[in-house]
């Protein structure tokens, strides 16, 4: 069905605009409608059911289930509901406040704050449209792999007492308190239909311009950046590279919805896929505005701490998957 997408782009442009196919202008135009309708009309799909789902999925009963769970179990878990929940940066502090003052163990709020912004369900279904099943699966078990184990290392050396005065009390607060999942209320069709409905008018208001400008950036390397610019500079898997790529990423922001194109683009262009990897990571999860956020709950040693673990991660798997492919 999405090759329907590509036709009809190439019917606009090419058809009824009359643009070459050989132009760079047509083939960014022709990447940018393709991609733009492709990725919105699966946007409008998944928003709305996972919102179904979502709606009998109550995020205090998650976290007071979380909150009685073995540690080793609960990093698991954190990563896992990280990766099926549908938020960016700016919209999990809350949700980690609200773990942490479930009194809910500090490496599992972590595993779920890390594994957030880099897996999301949208993601999955634009990533494996673009790139393909094993591709796909390598990002998400990456991403899962770096919450988990950041999770781990973070509660292995004590990392709640370098939180923010007010976070720390709560968190201490939280130990002490019974936390009660409650009633699960049952909700009628109509209600759920309701929900998804202002979910999928929410969401995609949030995210609709971040789409336009990740694929705009997509369409630009797509049609403008010569073929062997990135093959030339970086695209010889140079152990450089990697790191390199990494430290670019960080003036950057994005969400993983909106970075997926420009990750086809790059791939596209010849960029090795580790060192793609480590750089669309790298603007997701250790931008600065991401850790203009995080500062709100976070002490500056803290915050290094997990940076340097983020590009340390990014850049060791970045150099493990140019070795493999």
């Amino acid at each position: 069905m999405l090759s329907f997408f590509k036709d009809a782009a190439d019917w606009l442009v090419y058809g009824l605009v009359g643009l070459s196919s050989q132009s760079r202008v047509g083939q960014a135009l022709s990447f940018f409608v393709e991609d733009t309708a492709k990725i919105f009309f699966l946007l409008i799909v998944m928003i709305y059911l996972i919102a179904l789902v979502r709606i009998s999925l109550p995020v205090e009963r998650v976290r007071g289930y979380l909150a009685g769970k073995h540690r080793l179990v609960g990093y698991f878990l954190g990563s896992g509901f990280g990766a099926i929940t549908p938020f960016c940066s700016c919209s999990s502090i809350p949700v980690f406040l609200g773990f942490i003052s479930a009194g809910i163990p500090v490496g599992m709020t972590m595993a779920f704050l890390l594994t957030s912004p880099l897996i999301n369900e949208i993601a999955v279904v634009l990533l494996l449209s673009l790139v393909g099943w094993k591709i796909t699966l390598l990002y998400v078990l990456i991403g899962l792999g770096v919450g988990i184990a950041g999770g781990m290392f973070l509660d292995a050396i004590k990392a709640e007492r370098l939180l923010q005065g007010f976070a720390r009390k709560v968190y201490e607060d939280g130990q002490h308190a019974h936390v009660a999942a409650g009633e699960k209320k049952r909700f009628t069709m109509q209600e759920r239909h309701e929900f998804a409905k202002r979910e999928l008018a929410e969401v995609f208001g949030r995210i609709w311009v971040w789409v336009i400008v990740g694929v705009g950036a997509g369409a630009a390397l797509h049609g403008f950046v010569p073929d062997t610019w990135f093959e030339a500079h970086l695209g010889a898997g140079q152990w450089w590279s990697v790191p390199v790529a990494t430290l670019i990423g960080i003036p950057l922001y994005s969400n993983a919805t909106a970075i997926i194109p420009v990750m086809e683009s790059l791939i596209v262009k010849g960029l090795p896929l580790g060192t793609t990897l480590a750089f669309c990571m790298s603007t997701v999860a250790a931008s600065f505005p991401e850790f203009v956020m995080l500062k709100q709950v976070m002490q500056w040693r803290l915050l290094a701490i997990v940076f340097l673990m983020l590009l340390t991660a990014f850049t060791i798997v970045g150099w493990l998957l140019n070795a493999m492919y």
